[in-house]
């Protein structure tokens, strides 16, 4: 049997979401002060794509957020904080080195399928690939987990963790780790949130890609109205389970990402006192309950509380997300930065 390692002064952290909360995690464990919020605003990471022409289990796919390893890679470009990145061909080297980096007391974050992961209860092991997590110990066959989805820490066998981190289908993670080697002293915290929200604003009201910000909202919200032309009532069902299980499940991003980008704009505004972050805080607040109240439209009927949802009313709903939205990011891209 192996000799257990163990990063003996290794913190856990729970946090709303897996990538942002193991960048943050990662980065606090190294000795850098990185709130949850600010790696994920600082990164631009807020979005929103409705892409009927792209499939996953069946339904079109639907994101809140930029694409998994963005926000590591937005992190390291917006504040300096190196990160060591790197996928494996070959399964075996990517378990030997894990245990090599465990073995020098190094934490590391992998990328992995939620279906191999056992601590994950039933319905939830879906076959998502872009679950970030955190490995920093071993104990015989079995690793020391720090899933900062949980409140606690977890265990994961080797043989788990080996398919998880290879498994197949869209976005594979190829054993992909990551874990800070450098950290800066300091950061120019005004520079670095200024482009981040530039761009997130940018990004969110370009007019050229009806499938994407603004736009890909209210596409997506005339899709949810044309369900009610639908006579295939197990289509519609899974239609709506996909939306809510991606908006308030595993993707977090009905309220859950809109409520955290509201936090990285109130602490940008406690760093600058540029009073637009602070109102566009609150904005966003209001744009996370919007979100939230339609997502329950979809719960209500999924759970057989409802024969038939109320389609109107929820693309409607779906409407007032754009338009709140856009308000921020017009407010957001007007910002007069000193």
């Amino acid at each position: 049997m192996n000799t257990k390692t163990i990063h003996a002064d290794y913190i856990h952290y729970q946090g709303g979401h897996c990538e942002s909360a193991s960048v943050s995690s990662l980065v606090k464990n190294h000795g850098f002060e990185l709130s949850e919020p600010m790696a994920f605003g600082i990164s631009s990471n807020i979005g929103f794509a409705f892409l009927p022409f792209v499939k996953v289990w069946g339904k079109p796919l639907i994101a809140y957020r930029m694409f998994p390893q963005t926000i590591i890679k937005g992190v390291q470009k917006r504040m300096g904080i190196v990160f060591c990145r790197k996928t494996y061909n070959d399964q075996q080297e990517a378990m030997n080195e894990l245990d090599r980096l465990l073995s020098l007391g190094v934490p590391v974050g992998l990328q992995v399928s939620v279906a191999y992961l056992p601590y994950f209860l039933g319905e939830f092991q879906v076959p998502f690939n872009g679950h970030m997590t955190i490995i920093y110990g071993k104990d015989g066959d079995e690793y020391l987990v720090s899933d900062p989805i949980y409140d606690h820490t977890t265990r994961i066998s080797r043989n788990d963790l080996q398919k998880a981190r290879f498994a197949q289908g869209p976005n594979e993670p190829r054993g992909f780790i990551f874990y800070p080697e450098h950290v800066p002293e300091t950061v120019d915290y005004r520079k670095a949130i200024q482009k981040a929200v530039r761009r997130s604003a940018t990004m969110m009201l370009q007019p050229m890609f009806p499938y994407y910000g603004i736009l890909g909202i209210k596409s997506f919200a005339r899709a949810v109205r044309r369900l009610q032309h639908k006579n295939d009532k197990r289509y519609v069902r899974t239609f709506l389970s996909n939306i809510f299980l991606f908006q308030e499940e595993i993707g977090t991003g009905g309220g859950g990402f809109r409520y955290m980008y509201a936090a990285f704009l109130r602490e940008a505004y406690n760093l600058l006192n540029i009073p637009e972050l602070l109102e566009a805080s609150k904005k966003m607040i209001e744009a996370g309950d919007a979100w939230r109240r339609a997502a329950a439209l979809s719960a209500r009927f999924i759970q057989k509380r409802e024969d038939s949802p109320d389609f109107e009313n929820m693309a409607n709903m779906y409407l007032q997300c754009a338009r709140v939205e856009k308000e921020i990011y017009v407010m957001l891209k007007k910002i007069k930065w000193k």
